[in-house]
């Protein structure tokens, strides 16, 4: 049986790129592990492979919701293990990619909550995450609790979660087990600087495109929901409000994009067990090239 293949990094590296030439290769299909990809409508924010971009490998896990719908790690979870089943039984290899950590790890690994009290280590995966990883984390581990609070609400989420977490629903070693027997991790990295310089470039690139527009259309329709919280829209709502102006709002874009980048390569090295590899943009075929003779030693 085809391993399931996971490509993993921070936004703007490549990821796209890498996991169409290997489905070429390997005969894969997509699935997207990015949480904000999975909304009809937020298309350039979202840097989403759109269907002419598709290079004919189906693409699964994009445009399922309507944007003005919730979705849970829960949720993703078991439609993901569905699909993937479904991929194996065609000997079609899934090739998860994306950058929302906790939905990687919820899907590759027997993931429920320990009821950890806090700790340094626990902390730490908290601080790692976004608000909305965050939220949705409490609602898995106690959805009552996420009923109480908005998700907006950092601090009071967070408190939430070491309260149910220090009355635990399972003392399984939940996210320390692998779900499936065999998946291999492909990290993509490259120097910090060259990073935030690529991430600048495709916040711009993404407002050349539109971004503003799409945004907007999203804003009209009164949409304040779990879909607009995504990096690109919620800094784009005070503007259209008469708050901040379009370059304060384009600048809060960049600031945050690059947070978010440090975030995903924090827990994917400290959460998951990857082979990285870092990435010249200049020469990506190069990594192409190296990847592809890893996978083929892994497959032996």
């Amino acid at each position: 049986m085809k391993p399931i293949l996971v490509i993993v990094g921070p936004t703007g590296v490549g990821k796209t790129k890498l996991s169409l030439a290997l489905a070429h290769q390997y005969e894969g299909e997509i699935i997207s592990a990015d949480a904000m990809q999975f909304y009809q409508g937020l298309d350039i924010g979202t840097a989403k492979t759109l269907p002419a971009e598709q290079e004919g490998i189906p693409h699964h896990l994009i445009d399922i919701l309507s944007p003005d719908a919730a979705f849970s790690v829960a949720e993703y979870q078991k439609i993901v293990r569905t699909k993937i089943d479904e991929l194996r039984k065609r000997d079609v290899m899934p090739i998860l990619v994306g950058g929302s950590g906790l939905y990687i790890q919820a899907v590759l690994y027997d993931y429920r909550f320990e009821g950890e009290k806090r700790d340094d280590q626990n902390t730490a995966r908290y601080d790692a995450l976004s608000i909305t990883e965050l939220y949705q984390m409490l609602e898995m581990t106690d959805p009552k609790a996420a009923k109480t609070v908005h998700p907006n609400n950092r601090k009071r989420v967070v408190r939430l979660l070491e309260l149910a977490q220090s009355n635990p629903i399972s003392q399984s070693e939940s996210g320390k087990l692998p779900y499936y027997d065999h998946f291999i991790m492909i990290g993509l990295e490259m120097p910090r600087a060259k990073l935030y310089q690529r991430i600048e470039e495709r916040v711009q690139l993404m407002f050349d495109r539109g971004l503003t527009a799409e945004a907007r259309r999203l804003y009209d329709r009164g949409l304040h929901t779990q879909s607009v919280m995504a990096i690109g829209y919620k800094e784009l709502y005070p503007y259209f409000a008469g708050e901040i102006t379009l370059p304060e709002a384009i600048l809060q874009i960049k600031q945050n994009s690059r947070r978010y980048a440090k975030r995903q390569l924090t827990w994917f090295k400290n959460q998951m067990t990857v082979e990285w590899f870092e990435i010249d943009p200049e020469h990506f075929d190069d990594t192409i090239t190296a990847v592809q003779a890893f996978l083929n030693s892994q497959m032996k």
